[in-house]
């Protein structure tokens, strides 16, 4: 199931940019498995990755080829994330990669590859290559709704969002779509997303602009702790709605621009967790207080992987003992605990470090059986802040995750 407002918006059309959908049979028959993205030449492209060790082939590939050349074009499949696959896993991508750029007419190092899906089995290459054709020949600037559907694996629902701005006359457009819905606690989960923009923006400004937000956005979700071999979030601006190369921070239309980009890319990482495998609540766990910002982290962090405080939530039981557990395990160094405040949304379940006075179990259980709500601490040490959004666990997590490979 998913939590609260999951609808795809309207998905604006970004000049430069055209998509190719085709059923490969990847893993399962009748289902679009194979997206393709083709830029247009001159655009800049950004990306960030997972920090796994056992990082997926197809993420090193990508790397290594966003450092080589200006992307054209990118390969996603679903059903199989060739990763834990050696060398022949990586032998895989590159064929795969060499295949489109001769019918592409590029160069193998102007394409990245993604893939998603089942760990350790290899590409079933034949099928891979021979869905190459028929995605890059449905080539078309209106397919973002399908392909949102075409990068899905577990999840129940496509996600995509996007937004149109004016700067100076000039009408832009940001659209961009995820996939995840399990082994999600981005480190830049499983997690993709792609983002693309008409206006035009400088490489490394691209490239910080990314980072930047997906630290509000992308790393600061979580359904199960798990983060996975091969997370990647892509962005590129074709400039091809025209204007100035936007290429500081100083420049008077960067700051809007980067609002655009944080609330999409919030919006993409936020369906994610209401998409989460198993969740019935959406939560929202809100660190203030903090000598600094890793602090607020390292305590959000703590409450949302905390599997007794997910299934506590699950349950609507407002067992809040847990909450403070996990407050005091997050390994905040000589915490004060009689300053620390508790709330679930506007209930304050612990002051100064016990029992609020006034508390009482039905309120507490009333804001645990919301479908969203926020676990609010304030730790009295700073003025630091910070927010992790996260699900609860429910019986069905483990039902999907057991039956996944069947």
């Amino acid at each position: 199931m998913t939590v609260g407002d999951v609808t795809m918006p309207h998905m604006h059309v970004v000049q430069g940019v055209k998509i190719g959908c085709a059923e490969a049979y990847i893993r399962y028959p009748n289902r679009r498995d194979m997206v393709i993205f083709e830029f247009t030449p001159g655009t800049t492209v950004a990306g960030v990755f997972t920090q796994n060790a056992f990082c997926a082939a197809p993420v090193s590939i990508s790397k290594a080829h966003l450092a080589q050349a200006d992307t054209r074009y990118l390969l996603i499949n679903t059903g199989n994330a060739n990763a834990g696959t050696g060398k022949i896993g990586y032998a895989n991508a590159e064929q795969s990669c060499a295949a489109l750029a001769e019918l592409a007419g590029v160069e193998a190092a102007q394409i990245l590859p993604f893939s998603t899906g089942v760990i350790g089995e290899q590409l079933p290459m034949p099928r891979l290559l021979a869905g190459l054709p028929n995605a890059l020949g449905d080539l078309q600037a209106d397919a973002w709704d399908a392909a949102a559907v075409g990068i899905m694996t577990t999840d129940t629902t496509p996600k995509g969002a996007s937004e149109q701005f004016e700067i100076d006359g000039i009408v832009y457009h940001m659209t961009g779509i995820s996939k995840g819905a399990g082994m999600i606690r981005p480190n830049m989960a499983t997690m993709l997303g792609f983002v693309a923009t008409d206006m035009p923006i400088a490489q490394e400004l691209l490239q910080q602009m990314l980072r930047e937000s997906a630290n509000v956005s992308f790393n600061r979700i979580t359904i199960d702790g798990d983060t996975s071999t091969n997370d990647s979030c892509i962005l590129a601006a074709t400039g091809q709605a025209g204007g100035e190369l936007l290429a500081t921070q100083d420049d008077p239309r960067y700051v809007q621009v980067m609002q655009v980009l944080t609330r999409v890319m919030q919006r993409l990482s936020q369906l994610i967790v209401r998409d989460g495998e198993g969740a019935t609540k959406f939560i929202t766990v809100a660190v203030e207080g903090g000598g600094n910002t890793q602090e607020c982290c390292d305590v959000a962090y703590s409450i949302a992987h905390s599997p007794l405080v997910k299934t506590a939530i699950f349950a609507s039981d407002p067992n809040w003992g847990r909450i403070l557990c996990a407050i005091g395990y997050a390994g905040v160094p000589e915490l004060d605990v009689e300053k620390v405040q508790v709330w679930l949304d506007q209930v304050q379940i612990c002051k100064d470090g016990g029992a609020a006075e006034d508390y009482t179990e039905a309120a507490g259980s009333s804001v645990m059986s919301q479908a969203e709500m926020t676990i609010r601490v304030d730790l009295g040490r700073g003025q630091a802040k910070d927010t992790v959004y996260t699900c609860d666990l429910s019986y069905d997590y483990v039902k999907i995750n057991a039956d996944y490979r069947s």
